[in-house]
Parts: C-alpha cells; structure tokens; sequence
C-alpha cells in the first residue's frame, strides 16, 4: 500500500485576496482533496469493484449449481468446479472488504488531517474583524464537522453507493444472458429511480444546509456561554441563558426535524417505487420459466439479485440524501470560512526589511464599519525615528488603540498608507510585519498550554534558560517558580488559573523574549500593582533602550521618562512633544497630568485614614 499523501504545507502561507479556487464551492474541495489523494481512493475503487464483483459472481455461480443440479444426480468435475468457484467467490469477496477497510480507514483519517490544516490555513488569514463577527466555538465546530462529514460521506460512497450501483450494472449483464427486455426494464427502472431520488435530494438541500447552519449557531453559542461562565454567574443569568439556549436548541430541532422528515419523505417514495419494480422483475421471470425460455436457476438469480438489489438499494437512496446533507454541510461551513479576506498581502509581496524601525504615518484616516462611517482617525500625520520611545495618551475611544492596530495591519487604512524604514506595510507580507514586532496588549491572551510554552511561543528556537531570563525581567520569574509545576504549569483557556497581572507580565516577558526591532504597549501595565509597575518600567527601560517603542497607556507616570508623548483626541494628534514641554505648555497633556495626580493624592489620604 502506497503512504499518505506527502504533506501540504501551504507555501509562505500565501495571504493574497482571494482565497483559493477550491474553497468555493463543496463539490471543489471534495474534489480537490480527494485528487490529492488519487492514488488512495483508486485503489478503494479497485478493492470495490473486486468485492461486489465477487458478490455478483457468486450469485451468478449459484445458476450454474441450480442448473447442474437439476440433471442427474451424480458426481462430476462441472459440479466440483461450480462448487470450488462459489466458495472462492466468497472467499475473495471476504479478502476485498477487509482490504477496503484498511484501505479506507488510513484514506479518510489522512484527508481529514489534510482538510482541517487547509481550513485552518484559510480562517488564520482572515482579518480581526472578521474574528469578532464570527464565534470562535461555531468556527472551530465547523471545521472539525467539515473533517467528519467528509470521512462520512467517503464511508457512504464506498459502502453504501457503489457497492449497489455494481450490483445492478452486474444484474444487468446478467439478466441479458436470460432476457434482454428484463435486462433493459431492470436498466430503465433502477435509472429512473435513481434520477427520481437525486432530484428529489437536491430539493432538500436547503433544508438539510439551514439545520447545518443553526446546529453550527447553537454549538458556538453554547460554547461561548461555558467559556463565560464567570460572567454568567457574576450576573445572576444562569436562567435567562438557559432560556436563551432553550429557544436556540428548539430552532435547531425544528431545522433538524425538517431535515429528517424530508429523509422519510425520501424512503417511501422508494420503497413504492422499489416495490413495483421487484414486482415486475419477478413475475416478468416466472412467465419466462413457465414458457420454457428460461431454467430453474435463471428464476433463482432474477430472485436473489432482485432482492438483493431491493435490499442495498434502499441503502443507496438513503446514502444518496445522506450525501446531500454531508454536502450541504461542507457548503455552508465553506461560505463562513472561505470568505474573501478584508486584509491580504498584494500578490507577489516581499518580506520587510526592518533596519531601524523608522515608523511614518502619511495622511491616514480609518473609519470603522460598513462605508467607513464611524471615522477613528483623521487624516494622521506622524513619524517615529528610529529607537525613539513614543508614548500615546488621550481619552477613552480618542483613537490610541486604532493606531497601533493598524501599524500591525490588523485593519487596513482606508486612507493614506504606513510606512516601516520607507516601506509601506500594505506592500510587504503580514507574516514579515508581524516578525518585526512585539506586542503587548492590554488583555493578554494566553494559550490552553504551558508557562514555558506560551512564553517560548514568541520564539520557538528559544533555550529553557533565555525564556527564564525574559521571564526575571518582566519580574514574574518569582510566582512561576511558586506555581504546583513550574514553567510546566498549564495557565488553563486563556489563561484563567492566573490573575490579570500575572498574565500581563507573562505577555511583557514574552515581548522580551521576541527581541524585535519595534515593541508595542497597549495599556501594557494596566493589570499590575505599583510596586510591580515600577519594577517592570525599570526593566523596560534597561532592555528597550535600542528599540522603537510606541506605548499607549493611562497611567503618565509610565511615560515619565519617554523621548516623546503623543496626546489623541477624536482621531486626530492634538498635542506632540516631550512629558515636560507638554506640562509646560499647560494643554490637554497637563490637565490630565493633574488629573492623575490629584487623584493619587486622594487614594494617599484615604489609605492613611
């Protein structure tokens, strides 16, 4: 047996507009995979054809002894060799079906590797604003059906579809040694019934799609309750979300109800139909024996096949449906998944060369929703040389946060462009911008793994002893090593065995850790204690001293001893210059400076009291 496919590493994981062609449509991808795996899926078409085959021999044989039978009573080689063909006939057809089960199982387990790695590909390019439509449980859920409706609808093929349509091709071929008018009604019928079923099936797909669209709705939504439990306790909703789940769960019964009734809506018009075909099949032989013009075993194998025929193609109209809601499935998911993606790479992009981390700003505005009608900035001139330490202050929704999304490219300007070292980012690749930064936003999200993984996450080739040095530096070495395991410490989803502030400071030593060019903050250090705060500034100052930083944070007295201090207002730069030559000018920066400070001196007089 041939090994798996070779691996399908998608190259440079390619990031332009459009998606691939074979992501369209359910037909495509299933043929796209199953071509990948060609020489798979010949061999189970061969391994098929050998065990049905062997099926309608033995029926075949079973004429031949009725016949051979039905003379004398004696002995003879044609008996023996009848006899030896049936039992190897058998036997072949036991040999071809275990083969096909080994054949199919290493088939549909390798392509469903394959299928969820490609989806996977896919959804990783779509933008941040695609990921805050879209629930992470339903996308996650409908990658893993995709995968199971595809083995499954291999399974049907093989088991249930093609089996039958050889049994009567086969019956065909016989029935024409006895009859060539049964051969040809028996053609006609089983044709017109198939033909009958299919259209039949494809009049239900959007039944059989709107079950898989809500089945794919409530999972994610019912995720997306579990991994907010605390909130739903917090607030006292466990019964307002049973409820809200109640009425999801009834329209996916209802969708579901609709799928199923349309399925025996399926079966009866079959059986009717297979009915006065079985009826037709068997007199039509019992007159021919009694006119002389066919033998004993010629009415015993129109007999046997006929209802064998009945009996596996009753399996091949409900496979057939069945095959119209595995499709319906894979179409569905794909039209989630297989969007066209907001933020893309330009085709041929290069990587970025990032010799200093000189940032520029030219003329860039950005506007939030459909036709950019929320604007969050404003026609934004600004350039950060090279090394400088940047800090960027206003009020809440000024536009602080949108800036360095956007100089990660997790949005495109809708005007104006970026630059990096005079290169604009929409011309490089978003895997290369990327590199060149590290960020640390304001709510870290950390993986279902280890401490030392998540850290290491920044860079893969890392030693144990570099990851425990970024780790001493953003001073969370110490509640690590105080962890029941250490570095080998599961954080839990999304970090939720540690506290705010020990998830920041596991982000800020990941940061470290990636020792990139230009380093990102965004309200870095809002989850940790004074004392904590200070030791961690200490650090940034020491480590960061050749990097770009750009800093977006609350507390000023972060910014104290930055080169730069940037004041946003409405999505425009209204203030620009040094922490001191901004308090002196006595402007928006100062008022705030005041604010803060008032507002210390006051936590100072309470805690005392």
């Amino acid at each position: 047996m041939a090994e798996p496919a070779p691996r399908a590493e998608p190259a440079r994981f390619d990031d332009t507009a459009e998606v691939p062609r074979h992501l369209g449509s359910a037909t495509r991808f299933i043929l796209h995979h199953a071509a990948r795996w060609r020489w798979h899926f010949g061999a189970i078409l061969l391994l098929v054809l050998g065990a049905a085959g062997c099926a309608v021999g033995a029926q075949y044989v079973l004429k031949l002894l009725v016949d051979a039978m039905a003379g004398p009573r004696e002995m003879n080689r044609a008996l023996v060799t009848v006899v030896a063909a049936f039992l190897a006939c058998v036997a072949g057809e036991s040999l071809f079906w275990r083969l096909l089960g080994w054949v199919v199982c290493r088939t549909t387990v390798g392509v469903g590797v394959e299928l969820r790695l490609d989806l996977f590909h896919c959804l990783s390019g779509q933008s941040m604003r695609y990921f805050a439509e879209n629930l992470a449980g339903s996308l996650g859920q409908r990658i893993t059906g995709t995968a199971g409706n595809f083995g499954a609808l291999t399974n049907t093929v093989v088991w249930r579809t093609l089996p039958p349509s050889i049994d009567v091709l086969g019956a065909v071929v016989i029935f024409a040694t006895i009859d060539r008018v049964l051969s040809a009604v028996l053609g006609v019928s089983v044709v017109a019934v198939t033909a009958g079923l299919i259209w039949f099936g494809e009049r239900g797909k959007p039944l059989h799609g709107r079950y898989a669209g809500e089945a794919a709705r409530t999972g994610g939504d019912l995720i997306d309750s579990i991994s907010n439990m605390w909130t739903v306790k917090a607030f006292s909703a466990r019964r307002r979300e049973w409820q809200r789940h109640e009425a999801r769960f009834r329209r996916e019964a209802e969708a579901q109800s609709g799928s199923w009734l349309y399925l025996e809506k399926t079966r009866a018009l079959h059986d009717v139909a297979l009915w006065v075909m079985a009826g037709t099949m068997l007199a039509s032989a019992v007159l021919l024996w009694s006119r002389g013009e066919a033998t004993s075993g010629d009415v015993v194998i129109v007999f046997t096949l006929t209802f064998r025929i009945l009996h596996s193609s009753k399996d091949l109209a409900l496979s057939l449906v069945d095959m119209a809601q595995y499709v319906g499935f894979i179409d569905d998911t794909l039209a989630v998944i297989g969007q066209t993606r907001a933020v893309h790479d330009a085709p041929g992009a290069p990587a970025l060369a990032c010799t200093g981390g000189r940032i520029a700003f030219r003329g860039v505005g950005f506007g939030y929703g459909h036709g950019h009608g929320r604007r969050a900035l404003r026609r934004v001139d600004l350039v950060v040389p090279a090394c400088q330490k940047v800090g960027i202050v206003g009020p809440s929704g000024a536009g602080k946060s949108t800036l360095i999304h956007l100089l990660q490219r997790l949005h495109d300007v809708t005007e104006g462009e970026i630059l990096i070292d005079g290169q604009p980012i929409a011309g490089v690749t978003q895997d290369s911008l990327r590199a060149a930064l590290a960020v640390v936003p304001q709510e870290i999200s950390l993986l279902h793994r280890s401490v030392m993984d998540n850290i290491r996450f920044a860079r893969p080739s890392a030693t144990e002893a570099e990851v425990q040095a970024a780790a001493r530096a953003a001073h969370c070495d110490h509640f690590i090593q105080a962890l029941p395991e250490g570095y080998d410490t599961i954080v839990g989803e999304r970090g939720a065995k540690l506290s705010g502030g020990q998830r920041q400071r596991i982000g800020i030593a990941r940061a470290f850790l990636k020792d990139a060019p230009i380093i990102i903050f965004d309200e870095a250090t809002s989850a940790l204690d004074t004392e904590s705060e200070v030791a961690v500034h200490r650090a940034l100052t020491r480590l960061l001293r050749d990097r770009t930083v750009v800093a977006v944070a609350h507390r000023l007295s972060t910014l104290a001893d930055f080169d730069r201090i940037l004041v946003v207002d409405e999505g425009r730069i209204v203030e620009d210059g040094t922490p001191a030559e901004l308090r002196r000018r006595d402007g928006a920066f100062a008022r705030m400076w005041r604010l803060q400070a008032d507002g210390l001196a006051n936590d100072d007089v309470v805690g005392a009291a």
